[in-house]
């Protein structure tokens, strides 16, 4: 990054900046520590299991959501991904971890999924653009610092269709994650392992969409073939159509 700003996004870069060296930080550098953490693929780690959301096939399989094109914003191992293919989706995921995407690679290749998976920012030059019908998003809104939100949101209006879906799962405050208020987190204490949201909090940002669902994920028990923890909040929104 240049010394000299000049533009929006060099003042993102630089509030980037300020989250470092945290762990969950938004950074160039980000994908070192996710890729730390995708390293050991035994670890007991509750999305590292090849099932998809409770809450997404609730949605497809109630009609709510009907297969198109659909972007997988920070897929991982790629779980949710493989399953918006097998329900016939076509399917871009992105991640910036070399591991996670790696990983999913290998589950596709072993389903015979043809999904295009893209490491890097998705808020980059080049990151996947769509249009798409669907941007499916579990547990990377809740990494994001509070400016990125700027970043997250122009991504969803840039890329999402008329009458198109954004489905989200992220922390629920007073189960998991940090519940600072935004200022605060610029004070050298980090996202602390992720924000923790409220309905009213998730309304407000995303108040230009239209509503479809907010609610507690539900808890799947271990032999469920699907995934589901209720420390998290599952939401989807619809962006409107032209009047």
């Amino acid at each position: 990054m240049h010394r000299n700003i000049r533009s929006v996004d060099d003042v993102l870069k630089l509030m980037d900046g300020l989250f470092a060296p945290q762990a969950d930080r938004w950074t160039d550098d980000a994908s070192d520590w996710w890729d730390g953490f995708y390293e050991d693929r035994s670890k007991p780690v509750p999305f590292f299991v090849g099932k998809p959301d409770e809450s997404l096939v609730s949605s497809l399989d109630r009609g709510v959501i009907a297969p198109g094109r659909a972007l997988d914003l920070g897929c991982g191992p790629g779980r949710n991904a493989l399953y918006l293919a097998s329900r016939g989706f076509e399917v871009d995921a992105v991640d910036l971890s070399p591991g996670a995407i790696a990983w999913a690679e290998e589950r596709a290749a072993e389903a015979g999924a043809d999904i295009r998976f893209h490491c890097g920012d998705a808020f980059a030059e080049g990151a996947p653009a769509g249009p798409y019908d669907l941007v499916y998003d579990s547990g990377c809104f809740h990494h994001l610092p509070p400016h990125r939100r700027v970043s997250y949101l122009q991504l969803v209006e840039r890329t999402l269709v008329p009458g198109g879906h954004l489905a989200l799962n992220c922390f629920a405050a007073g189960s998991m994650g940090s519940e600072l208020p935004d200022a605060e987190l610029y004070g050298g204490t980090g996202l602390q392992g992720g924000l923790a949201y409220t309905p009213e909090s998730l309304r407000w940002i995303f108040s230009g969409m239209d509503e479809i669902e907010l609610r507690r994920m539900r808890d799947e028990p271990a032999e469920s073939p699907h995934f589901g923890e209720d420390f998290l909040w599952t939401a989807l929104f619809r962006k409107p159509s032209p009047r």
